[in-house]
Formats: structure tokens, sequence, C-alpha cells
């Protein structure tokens, strides 16, 4: 893996085949020190990008230079804000600005029918389903998003689609995140991590899962893993992250950290994921 600074040049969303994963931040929901934890995903002539949240249209434009109507492909992860808070942004900006005035098509969107179902009602329905250009014609999530559809990997210990799309392998498996009191992934909320052209591990957000690290840690050449900084709750605690195998901790880097996080010692991982910076395989 290269590890590349972006300089003062807006990222590129196209490459020259290269995966390459972006952070525009790095942050825990609440950080008010980083954005939150939101990436793209880009290879050869596309992008995706994953997660977009409350401060996900600021966050790109101080991160990567590019506006929300920029992005073509968007993959949402789990219905917390600091995960989807800017995906209206992201819809609305390319309905009215990019399809119109800059001749874009639809933007794109890989989402499980379930989770489809979940977003569209819980979330952005409320904000988007109203329009004022046609008569009061009641808008539908199809009028926003160009639906692309993982599907059922089977025989799997847990949950898991895949999806490749335009060269990027995708699997795309539950993750035990929410709530505190559940037991693992089948009790837990809707939540997904990626595990990305066979080689990288991104958590999303989740408790402690030793399952999880034993079905992707060998296979992955990096880990990227959400931490927080005290025990319980809905993301990985740092202690119970430190029992993990040395060979893991020293391919895995944190993310979605809070502001406390100089004061942390992660002795024996990689590193702390970064925001802004370019991380090349």
């Amino acid at each position: 893996m290269q590890i590349k600074t972006l300089g003062d040049k807006p990222l590129s969303l196209r490459n020259d085949g290269q995966l390459e994963v972006f952070f525009i931040g790095v942050g825990a929901a609440f950080a008010t020190t980083l954005h939150q934890t939101n990436f793209l995903i880009i290879k050869g002539d596309t992008h995706i990008m994953v997660d977009f949240g409350m401060t996900g249209p600021a966050a790109l434009l101080q991160t990567a230079q590019h506006l929300p109507e920029d992005v073509e492909v968007v993959l949402p992860t789990h219905s917390h804000a600091d995960h989807v808070g800017g995906i209206e942004c992201l819809g609305l900006k390319n309905r009215y600005l990019g399809i119109p005035f800059l001749k874009k098509p639809i933007i794109k969107m890989i989402i499980g029918e379930e989770y489809q179902r979940i977003l569209w009602d819980y979330t952005l329905r409320g904000g988007m389903e109203y329009n004022e250009e046609e008569g009061g014609k009641n808008l539908v999530f199809g009028d926003y998003f160009d639906v692309t559809r993982p599907v059922w990997k089977t025989f799997q210990p847990r949950e898991i689609f895949e999806l490749d799309f335009k060269g990027i392998h995708l699997e795309i498996f539950r993750t035990n995140h929410y709530p505190a009191q559940s037991h693992d992934w089948q009790t837990a909320f809707v939540s997904f991590g990626l595990f990305i052209d066979d080689n990288v591990f991104i958590s999303g957000d989740t408790q402690f899962d030793p399952e999880l690290i034993d079905l992707y840690g060998d296979r992955s050449e990096v880990m990227f893993h959400d931490v927080q900084f005290f025990p319980g709750a809905v993301h990985a605690p740092l202690n119970d992250l430190k029992t993990l195998p040395d060979k893991i901790k020293a391919k895995m880097y944190l993310m979605h950290y809070a502001d406390t996080w100089p004061e942390q010692d992660i002795t024996g991982f990689a590193g702390w994921a970064e925001q802004g910076v370019r991380y090349i395989f």
C-alpha cells in the first residue's frame, strides 16, 4: 500500500486502475475537530462515495475540493446521521443542479432492497418526497437514485452481499452495530461494512466482533476499523481491539475516532486513518 497526500490539487475521481481509498473524514459522530467517517473508493473510471453524513458537503470540499454534485455513485451503510445526513443534499443537488445544468445522469446508489425501504421511509422521504415543480406529484426513491442491487452471497457465516461494480469487487457484510444490547449481527439493526477487491477490509460501524475479524483478517492486506475510547456502547472499544493478535493489529488502521485521539496509546497498530490522504493498493 502507498500512502500519498493530496496536495493543493482536487482529488481525481478517476485513476489508472489502481484501487484507492480516500477518507473525507475519519471522526466519530460527535467529533468537532474531524469530519465524520465517510470515504471514497476510486478505481479506473469510477468512484463510490461510501456514506455522506452531516459534515459530508463541507468535508468533500475541504479535503477533496469537490462539490456534492460531482458524486456519481453512493453506497450508504446504515441510517445514523453521521453516515446518511448528507445524502438528501446529494440527491437534491443532483436533481436540481446536476441533471439540468451539468447534463448529468441520475445519481447511482448501491443498496439492498430492505435497506432502501428503511432509508427512504425513515430518513429521506420527509425532505425529498414533495415536488414543487410538478403540481404536487409526489416523488419516489427512483426519481433521485438509479439503484444497483448487490446480490446475496450464499453459504456464509453471516449475511453478506456482493457486487462487481465497474471493476470494483465489493463484499457488503452485516455488522453488529446497534443497539448496544444486541448480541450479534442478527439481533442488530441493519448496518454494513465492506471488503473491497478481496484485499481491503473496512469495518463500517460495529461493536467488537472477533468473529468478523476471523472472517476477514487473514484475507486482508489492510484493515480499517472503527474505535471508541471507553467500554460498552456501539463501537469497538480500543482496549478490546488491543486484545487482537499482533499480526492483525499491525495491519489495522483505526478510524471513526473522537477528538481525544492524541491522548490514546495505539502501540502495535498500523496507525490512525487520516482524512485527506490517498491510500493506494
